[in-house]
C-alpha cells in the first residue's frame, strides 16, 4: 500500500506542481468549452487524455519507443496552442459538434504529453512492478486532473455567469490567454 501511495502522489504532484504548467494549461484548454452540466463528458475527456498520456509513458518507459526530447518539449506547448485555437475557431459551433472533437484531441495530444514526462519517470520507475507503479501514478494524475477541473468549472460558472454576457466570450477569453502563454512556452522550446 505504501508503494501505491508513493506513486499516486508522484502523479498527483505532477499535475498540481507549478512546473507542470503545460499539463494544467492543456487540461483547461480541453474543458473550457464545457459547462458544469456536462460533467460526465468532461470526466471521459480527461480520462481520454490520461489514457493517451499513459500509453506513451509505458511505451517509453519500457524503451519500446524513442524520441527526440527537444522536439517533444516543443510539441507539448504546440498542442496547447492548437487546442486553444480550436476553441477560438469553433466557439460558436453547436456544443455537440464542438466538444466531440475534443475527445480525439485529448487522446492524440495526450500521447505527446506522455512523452514529455517519460524521461523523468524512467529515472524513477522500475524498482518494482512497472504495471503497478504506472497504474498508481496515473490514478494520481487522474484524481489531480479531476480536482483541477472541478475548481475550474466553479470559476468558469462564476465568470461566464457574472462577468461575460455570452459563454463563447468566456471561451474566447480563456483560450486566448492560454494561447498567449503557450506561445511563450513554444518560443522557449525551440528545437532548431
Amino acid at each position: 500500500m505504501e508503494e501505491f501511495k508513493t506513486w499516486f502522489f508522484i502523479g498527483f504532484d505532477h499535475i498540481m506542481d507549478i512546473q507542470a504548467l503545460d499539463h494544467t494549461l492543456f487540461i483547461l484548454a480541453l474543458v473550457v468549452a464545457y459547462d458544469s452540466s456536462q460533467i460526465k463528458k468532461i470526466i471521459f475527456l480527461v480520462t481520454a487524455f490520461t489514457i493517451g498520456h499513459s500509453v506513451t509513458l509505458a511505451l517509453s518507459a519500457l524503451e519500446l519507443i524513442s524520441f527526440n526530447q527537444k522536439i517533444i518539449e516543443f510539441s507539448i506547448p504546440l498542442t496547447i496552442f492548437l487546442t486553444a485555437l480550436n476553441n477560438i475557431v469553433n466557439r460558436k459551433e453547436s456544443k455537440k459538434k464542438f466538444v466531440s472533437s475534443n475527445y480525439i484531441i485529448g487522446l492524440v495530444f495526450g500521447l505527446i504529453h506522455g512523452l514529455g514526462f517519460a524521461n523523468y519517470l524512467k529515472a524513477l520507475l522500475f524498482k518494482g512492478n512497472i504495471v503497478f507503479e504506472l497504474f498508481a501514478f496515473n490514478v494520481g494524475i487522474e484524481i489531480a486532473q479531476i480536482i483541477l477541473v472541478f475548481v475550474f468549472l466553479f470559476l468558469s460558472f462564476l465568470f461566464s455567469r457574472f462577468v461575460f454576457s455570452k459563454r463563447e466570450d468566456w471561451i474566447l477569453f480563456v483560450s486566448a490567454l492560454i494561447m498567449g502563454i503557450s506561445f511563450m512556452l513554444i518560443s522557449n522550446a525551440k528545437f532548431w
